[in-house]
């Protein structure tokens, strides 16, 4: 068992390293999207400064903890496009037949399949998270803390977008849906937690469970609040094996296209 494993993380680092190498062919390509990607997301800050220079609080959070939340959402969206991009393809994958290239391969199919291409831009936001992560103020705790919550944020993202695209199996055509849901997961994650009440608060907790990847490891780094280190953990966990358990089940539901396409 464990060697399955250590021969599925040795076969996923070099399929993830040889899609980098693809993309830095053209080195000025690379460096540009990564700067320009670093250069969008600071724009967005620009709206905050405006706003807190008219008042001290917005939703419970000061100015500080908005820029650890632009930081949160910047390193959870640039982990989970870097290293597990085609995750967010997959309903298109399931649809036209390109999933019978992984079926016919001797590794995990749904691991094989999400890592197979990386977004290169995405490296951009993971940088500029550190940047936020500097500007609210870097302790050794701090540094730590963001890199797991980072880490555990990007794979509950990657599960809500196998979860929704595996949908694919039994309904066909889900790509809207499942870009919709990415979508909602992205640009509400800048967002204070307080603005939202009720129900809406609810599905952030739940479908679209921005507690785990945004709003619960702002305050765990804001105020070391160790209790929900395990929340965290538990809820991706939780995440990641209810994506296994969907993608599989309906994995036997799927129909070959007799599609074959050389992978290198």
């Amino acid at each position: 068992m464990l060697t399955e494993v250590k021969n599925q993380i040795i076969v996923t680092a070099q399929s993830i390293k040889f899609a980098l190498q693809r993309e830095m062919l053209n080195k000025v390509t690379f460096l540009t999207n990564i700067i320009f990607m670093i250069l969008n997301n600071a724009c967005f800050i620009v709206q905050w400064i405006i706003l807190y220079s008219l008042k001290d609080n917005v939703g419970g959070y000061s100015f500080k903890q908005v820029l650890l939340l632009w930081g949160m959402a910047a390193m959870t969206y640039g982990i989970s496009r870097f290293f597990f991009k085609d995750s967010f393809e997959l309903s298109e994958i399931i649809n036209s037949g390109q999933l019978d290239n992984y079926l016919v391969q001797p590794k995990n199919v749904l691991i094989s399949c999400i890592t197979s291409s990386v977004e290169v831009s995405a490296i951009g936001d993971m940088i500029y998270g550190l940047i936020m992560l500097f500007l609210f103020g870097l302790k050794p705790h701090t540094i730590l803390l963001f890199l797991f919550c980072g880490l555990c944020g990007a794979l509950v993202i990657v599960s809500i977008a196998i979860i929704f695209s595996s949908l694919s199996f039994w309904f066909g055509k889900t790509e809207m849906l499942a870009n919709t849901v990415n979508s909602l997961m992205t640009n509400f994650a800048t967002y204070p937690e307080g603005i939202f009440k009720g129900l809406v608060k609810i599905l952030f907790y739940t479908i679209l469970p921005l507690g785990i990847t945004t709003y619960v490891p702002v305050q765990l780094i804001s105020h070391l609040e160790w209790k929900w280190i395990i929340f965290i953990i538990l809820g991706t966990i939780f995440f990641i094996f209810l994506a296994f358990f969907i993608f599989y089940k309906g994995l036997k539901r799927y129909s070959s296209t007799n599609l074959m396409n050389a992978r290198i």
